[in-house]
């Protein structure tokens, strides 16, 4: 038995630094950068005296990073045997998951078929599709194509050995997939979860509790992982796909902090029954509207120092700083209103507001208002120019947010280049993503103008990613994504 699920990573478009606390909200899109995850047995057979072991085996392997590494796992505690960790999200994950499927699978005949998979022992393979890469020149390259190394260490000295990948950080929640792709893969392979399903999930069926006994596990893996109880907007999304999201009471993981992972089926039978009070709605950018996203190959942002810089303005500065966030949350739902609008009046006027959308692509903002000849139109050109005010006033504040806690949230570089893209035909938005920093920009396109913003870009410095929102969550695959684009490409050969 193989089991293959996948899991995207993220956008954070608009609630940056606010997400961090209730009631605040963040919009998040997943994107089509999935991480996916293949769980299948190490043993078909097993020997006479496997009843009596105390361990079993794990191997985790990621080609693309030419990384491997092999684990025992007690069969009684559900933890890993660690001499030196090799990546604690994947290791924090396989704990989690194999404590939550000891936990919640009750009945006889369920806890002997978990016994006899936990026994044979378990390969878990990790791969990445849709990472960035440069449209022109990396769009040649075959899907999971492996990752380059430098061989440079800190002291400046030559080496072939513990080199690290050459990756950008682009801010895409590459962890968090992570994390989540091997939590949905082992729990559906351990018979905890079914991700068959997932195209009927409500939060009152049998899918959508799976799913959030997915979300809970994956949470509390990542957050272990990762030392620190962050949001969890980022999990949120590679679990359930596009969203607006508020995050969940730090509270729930108190027992998995104060354990530290060791007594895992005390932690995981705590944060099952967890009345889990994060919030998610369902949102998605409005049709004929496109994510774009760059990196500006200035170096990435430390996440966590930004955001100690901003905490610590708070406590310096309570007053300004709470005018600063209000204004920023009446902005962050005034954007949200008007895309929500948008994607009602495209369902309710679809002529009109095709119409719209593709005249608009290739005019800029200031003469959107020419092309509407209805009162129809006016309404779908009015919506698009309040969420372009919105998201201005958004940048705005969050500028100044970044002036007054002394971080660059959006830095001067990043502003010239936003500032040029707004200005372009068929450009709603255009801004800093998540906590901002050099990491990555984006973008919201209006019909085919991606390829003039793309090229503007390009001659910027500024590196147009393969990455396009995906609202999907975690999903389910039919088999190895290898084979599949393999057996796509050899299909579509043509013999002259």
């Amino acid at each position: 038995m193989e089991v293959v699920a996948s899991a995207p990573g993220k956008v954070l478009v608009a609630g940056g630094y606010l997400v961090l606390e209730r009631p605040n909200a963040g919009l998040v899109l997943s994107t089509s950068a999935r991480f996916y995850a293949i769980v299948r047995p190490l043993r078909d057979e097993l020997s006479h005296d496997s009843w009596a072991w105390a361990w079993t085996d794990v191997k985790v392997t990621s080609p693309q990073l030419s990384r491997e590494a092999t684990y025992k796992l007690s069969l009684k505690k559900s933890t890993l045997q660690l001499t030196e960790s090799a990546n604690p999200f994947v290791e924090q994950a396989v704990q989690f998951s194999v404590a939550a499927a000891k936990v919640t699978v009750t009945d006889k005949e369920g806890k002997e078929a978990l016994d006899k998979l936990l026994l044979q022992g378990f390969a878990i393979l990790i791969e990445a599709r849709g990472l960035p890469l440069t449209p022109e020149v990396l769009l040649s390259l075959p899907p999971f194509c492996s990752i380059t190394f430098n061989s440079e260490v800190a002291n400046g000295t030559m080496t072939g050995e513990n080199c690290k990948p050459e990756v950008a950080k682009t801010g895409l929640g590459s962890s968090a997939a992570m994390t989540t792709s091997v939590v949905a893969a082992l729990l559906h392979y351990l018979g905890t979860i079914n991700l068959s399903c997932l195209g009927q999930s409500s939060s009152g069926n049998a899918a959508g509790r799976d799913l959030d006994l997915l979300h809970a596990i994956a949470q509390s893996a990542h957050c272990i992982a990762q030392g620190k109880i962050g949001s969890g907007f980022d999990v949120s999304a590679a679990v359930y796909g596009s969203q607006r999201y508020t995050r969940f009471s730090p509270e729930i993981l108190s027992s998995a902090q104060v354990t530290g992972g060791h007594c895992m089926a005390d932690v995981v039978a705590d944060i099952v029954t967890q009345s889990w009070d994060h919030e998610k709605a369902k949102f998605s950018l409005p049709p004929l509207m496109s994510l774009l996203l760059g990196e500006p190959g200035t170096g990435g942002s430390s996440t966590p120092s930004m955001v100690g810089s901003v905490k610590q303005w708070q406590k310096s500065d309570p007053q300004k700083s709470k005018e600063t966030w209000s204004k920023l949350g009446i902005a962050n739902s005034v954007l949200e209103n008007q895309l929500r609008n948008l994607n009602k009046l495209a369902e309710d006027h679809w002529e009109a507001y095709e119409s719209v959308l593709r005249s608009c692509s290739r005019l800029t903002c200031s003469k959107w208002t020419e092309v509407a000849t209805n009162q129809h139109q006016e309404l779908i050109v009015r919506s698009l120019l309040a969420a372009r005010d919105a998201f201005l006033e958004i940048r705005l504040h969050m500028r100044e947010m970044g002036i007054a806690a002394g971080v660059p949230i959006e830095p001067e570089s990043q502003t010239q280049l936003l500032d040029a893209t707004m200005n372009m035909e068929g450009v709603l938005l255009a801004g800093v993503p998540g906590a901002g920093g050099f990491d990555a920009v984006f973008s919201v396109i209006l019909g085919e103008a991606s390829d003039a913003v793309a090229k503007a870009w390009s001659s910027a410095g500024v590196l147009p990613l393969l990455v396009r929102e995906d609202p999907r969550g975690v999903s389910l695959e039919a088999g190895d994504p290898r084979t599949r684009e393999v057996s796509t490409a050899v299909s579509s050969i043509q013999i002259n």
